[in-house]
């Protein structure tokens, strides 16, 4: 999977989930903001995160991703180190 799949992948499904539009979800914006995230939504996406790239996110991972940007970064950086 390319990076811009993945970019692709993550943007559909958070647009879905979180019912924002598309053109909403920049690289540079940030992520609780935009997506209107609490903690219970966070448990969801890193539940999407899991079920759709087959991965293993840790909480303490997470504190770091601010953006979009970030995001995309980290799922990128973990699917590239496990094959699917």
């Amino acid at each position: 999977m390319t990076n811009e799949e993945v970019i692709s992948r993550i943007n559909e499904f958070l647009s879905e989930e979180f019912e924002v539009g598309v053109e909403k979800l920049q690289p540079d914006a940030p992520l609780k903001e935009t997506l209107e995230l609490d903690s219970l939504d966070y448990v969801d996406l890193v539940v999407l995160l899991e079920s759709n790239f087959n991965i293993k996110v840790k909480q303490e991972d997470f504190t770091s991703i601010r953006t979009f940007a970030d995001l995309y970064a980290y799922v990128i950086g973990k699917t590239q180190h496990h094959t699917v």
